[in-house]
C-alpha cells in the first residue's frame, strides 16, 4: 500500500513538472494538503512526510484535529462554506479562511478574531463559472467586497480562492483558470495587496499552476478516497 509520505511526493513531484511546463519556480506554488474525513493520525503522518499546511472543509471536524495537533506547529485552513454560526469557530481556532462570499461573514470573523492572535488570513471565494451549486461572489461584485474586506480589522485580505466545475480537459481547466487569474490581477491594478490565488485540486493542479495558481488544494491524491481511512 503507498503511504501518505509516497503519495505528498508524488503530489510534489507533478506541482514541480507543472511549474516547470509554466516557466515557473516550484517555490512559487504552495501545497495545501485538504484532510476532511481523515483523522488526526492520517494528518501527523502527512506532518512527518514535512507537510505543514492543511485544509478542512467542515469547521468542527477541522477544529478537533486542530486541538489533537496542537504540539505540531500546523498552519489550518478553513476551505468548505461558511455560514454565521461557525464564524466564531473559524476565528478563533483557524490561521486562513478561504470562503468568504458576502461582507457579513467577513465582518463577524473580524469582531470575532481574538486580539492576541495574528489577524486570520483571508481569501474571497469567486463563483467563477457560474455554476448553480457552487457557493462564491459574481466576479463582477469582488472588487466592491475585496475593498470591504480590505477595510475590516483583525483580518487581513490575502486573494482569491475558486472552486469551478470540473473540466473536460486540460485546456477547458486552463481557461478558465486564467478566468480567474485576470479578475485577480484586475484587483491587483485597482491597488489591492494581494498574493494569493488559491485554484486547483487533484485533477486539475497542472491546469491551474499553468494559470498562475500560487496554492493548490490537494486531498485524494495524498489521503486516498474520502472515508477510506
Amino acid at each position: 500500500m503507498t503511504t501518505i509520505a509516497e503519495k505528498l511526493q508524488a503530489v510534489r513531484e507533478r506541482i514541480a513538472h507543472a511549474c516547470a511546463a509554466a516557466g515557473r519556480p516550484a517555490s512559487e506554488v504552495r501545497l495545501l494538503a485538504v484532510s476532511k474525513r481523515f483523522g488526526p493520525l492520517a494528518v501527523r503522518a502527512a506532518a512527518a512526510a514535512g507537510q505543514r499546511e492543511f485544509g478542512e472543509n467542515y469547521v468542527n471536524e477541522g477544529v478537533e484535529k486542530i486541538e489533537a495537533t496542537a504540539d505540531l506547529g500546523l498552519t489550518w485552513h478553513c476551505i468548505g462554506p461558511l455560514q454565521s454560526n461557525k464564524t466564531r469557530l473559524v476565528a478563533e481556532h483557524f490561521d486562513w479562511v478561504h470562503s468568504v462570499d458576502r461582507l457579513k461573514i467577513a465582518e463577524r470573523l473580524s469582531a470575532q478574531r481574538p486580539r492576541h492572535r495574528e489577524p486570520l488570513q483571508v481569501c474571497i471565494q469567486v463563483n467563477i463559472d457560474g455554476a448553480p451549486t457552487k457557493a462564491g461572489v459574481a466576479p463582477e461584485d469582488a472588487l466592491a467586497l475585496a475593498r470591504a474586506v480590505a477595510a475590516l480589522p483583525s483580518l487581513r485580505l490575502r486573494g482569491l480562492m475558486t472552486i469551478p466545475e470540473p473540466a473536460p480537459d486540460f485546456e477547458a481547466a486552463l481557461a478558465v483558470h486564467r478566468r480567474t487569474r485576470a479578475l485577480f490581477d484586475h484587483l491587483r491594478a485597482q491597488g489591492l495587496p494581494l498574493d494569493t490565488l488559491s485554484m486547483g485540486m487533484s485533477d486539475d493542479l497542472e491546469a491551474a499552476i499553468a494559470a498562475g495558481s500560487t496554492l493548490v488544494r490537494v486531498g485524494t491524491a495524498i489521503f486516498g478516497a474520502r472515508g477510506a481511512a
